[in-house]
């Protein structure tokens, strides 16, 4: 079954404010295998300009992935999650983000293409201060093998 084209664009609540954490940076970077100071001490963070510790580049992510699976497991937009592959993630930065930021996820659903017998579906998905300040926005795209009309 194809993916439903008239998704494209459709927002999705905004996630509940998350205060983001030093131990869980902290723990993020230990799970990723980053030893690096900035990420564990307080002072190399400070030392290098940052106001608390900066979460590692990929921290989005796990921000991001519960408001990105609301939207693709939107019964009503017709994706098979038996035949997903991923294909992208990309992640564009206004600025690190640190621990005492309070933020919420707004996610959409950017594009829905198909080529040959694949469909492409991008989703958006921007983590934003609860005062509005953009931080990152984050786009991922996966495959859905074998549903193009």
């Amino acid at each position: 079954m194809p993916l439903n084209p008239e998704f494209i664009g459709k927002r999705y609540p905004d996630t509940d404010p998350y205060l983001i954490g030093r131990e869980k940076i902290r723990e993020f970077a230990t799970a990723i295998g980053d030893s690096s100071p900035v990420f564990h001490s307080l002072d190399a963070a400070r030392a290098l300009g940052y106001p608390d510790l900066p979460a590692p580049p990929t921290f989005a992510f796990s921000l991001t992935m519960k408001a990105m699976a609301t939207a693709m497991f939107d019964p009503e937009l017709g994706l098979d999650y038996a035949r997903v592959v991923h294909g992208e993630q990309g992640f564009e930065y206004k600025r690190p983000m640190t621990a005492g930021d309070e933020v919420v996820v707004k996610s959409f659903i950017a594009d829905i293409t198909a080529r040959g017998r694949n469909e492409y579906l991008t989703t958006q998905a921007d983590v934003v201060t609860v005062s509005g300040e953009l931080l990152v926005s984050t786009r991922s795209i996966i495959a859905s093998r074998g549903t193009a009309a």
